[in-house]
């Protein structure tokens, strides 16, 4: 059976994410993106997990179900921050648990270096060595996976994370990493030129900060297992087999993927800064290094080297997102979500109009959209790069893209789909 599934999902409580998000909301935005497998987010917080444990199911399997019979699977995230080596060194990693008992374990044993009750995402002075120590003290059924893995800020291969590998960061515990996950400015073949990456698996999530569409679900891996249970997934994690393909923002469309200053409204290429020295020629302070940047630094291979066990990939651009580009207005705006809903009801879901919609009938209901669509499908579509913290925006052949960047607010949204009244914080990507 086909999964696709977002295994990086935030909760309300975590740092930046909507306060609005609750886990009906989370399933039914994934029921319109086209999602069959979420992650439950922020297991470790006491009030989502009393949530999680009071809405969802375990089914023996170690997937757990909602009244309506939606899946999760138990996911969390935390933030280690130490010192190792004469040098500070800090990572966000994903943790993943095969039942409700095993959260439990995993939350007792963190209250007992720290607290995690006031985050989502809890911040932790413990290695990346002992973390994995612990986890796996309580279930060798746990795993972790770096998050977000070439950000600069919390990537383990970030340019300010403290690591140039996955051996200096776990040590001799690098044999129970066996996947890393891309993050919205890398992309799998960028992570091809690294010799380091040739036995990690290469998943994409979305690190959503909320329920919009154009938020969860906007990087999704692809399972083909024979059933789904958490030991099927667990197994294509650590194995490869039944990991078929990812869906992907381009990287250039990340928050990171070009070096600059946010401040000064400076963004470079990888040649562009080394002629200034990685220094804004606006205020001369420090450029935030992007992931393309990095990735030239690390990589050992030339671009265009594809790994042996490379699986396919595609990038996409949430249906939102094109509306907008193409029409003008935000995401959340009211004209952008009546050709969304439109759309939706024609063709089922989101992934539906984005990869199996016949252009010509989705011109029926919007000629520039279907022009948009086709022009994503077809791989002509650019991107002007995203750059320390700020999104990219694509830009479609023969179109005037109406908006030159997006913010993450809240959405505006029609009665119709009952959209929550109070505000949420700004998302984002770390």
């Amino acid at each position: 059976m086909r999964i696709i599934a977002d295994l990086q999902i935030h909760s309300r409580f975590a740092r930046a994410c909507s306060k609005n998000t609750t886990l009906p909301l989370l399933e039914k935005w994934a029921r319109i993106k086209g999602i069959s497998l979420l992650g439950t987010g922020d297991f470790t917080h006491p009030v989502w997990s009393r949530e999680i444990k009071e809405q969802l199911t375990d089914d023996g399997s170690g997937i757990l179900y909602s009244k309506t019979g939606y899946p999760f699977l138990c996911q969390s995230e935390v933030s280690l921050m130490y010192s190792a080596g004469g040098r500070g060194r800090r990572v966000h990693l994903l943790m993943f648990a095969p039942s409700f008992d095993v959260v439990t374990q995993i939350t007792d044993a963190l209250k007992k270096r720290g607290r995690v009750d006031y985050d989502g995402r809890p911040i932790f002075n413990i290695t990346c060595p002992e973390f994995v120590d612990l986890l796996r003290s309580i279930s060798p059924d746990t795993e972790v996976v770096p998050a977000h893995s070439w950000t600069p800020w919390f990537g383990i291969f970030g340019s300010k994370s403290g690591f140039n590998s996955l051996q200096e960061a776990f040590g001799d515990r690098t044999k129970y990493i066996h996947a890393i996950e891309t993050g919205l400015s890398s992309s799998p073949e960028m992570n091809w030129r690294l010799s380091q990456l040739d036995n990690i698996n290469i998943v994409s999530f979305s690190d959503c900060h909320s329920y919009w569409p154009w938020r969860l679900g906007r990087e999704v891996t692809l399972f083909d297992t024979p059933q789904l249970s958490y030991n099927t997934v667990l197994h294509a994690l650590r194995t490869g087999e039944g990991l078929a393909e990812t869906w992907e923002v381009d990287p250039a469309y990340g928050k990171y993927h070009w070096d600059g200053h946010r401040l000064c409204n400076i963004v470079l290429s990888p040649e562009e800064s080394k002629k200034v020295r990685n220094l804004c020629p606006k205020c001369g302070q420090p450029l935030v290094i992007g992931v393309e940047n990095r990735v030239l630094e690390l990589a050992d291979r030339p671009s265009g080297h594809r790994s042996t066990a490379a699986r396919p990939f595609r990038s996409l651009i949430p249906l939102s997102e094109i509306i907008s580009l193409v029409h003008g207005g935000q995401p959340s705006s009211k004209p952008v979500w009546e050709v969304y809903n439109k759309l939706i009801a024609a063709f089922g879901n989101e992934f539906s109009v984005l990869n199996d919609a016949p252009v010509e009938k989705i011109a029926e209901i919007d000629p520039l959209v279907a022009q948009a669509i086709q022009a994503m499908r077809a791989g002509t579509v650019t991107v002007k790069p995203g750059y320390d913290g700020v999104y990219g925006v694509p830009q479609f052949p023969g179109l005037e893209t109406k908006i030159t960047s997006h913010n993450d607010g809240e959405a505006v949204q029609p009665e119709s789909q009952q959209k929550p009244k109070a505000k949420q914080r700004s998302l984002g990507e770390f």
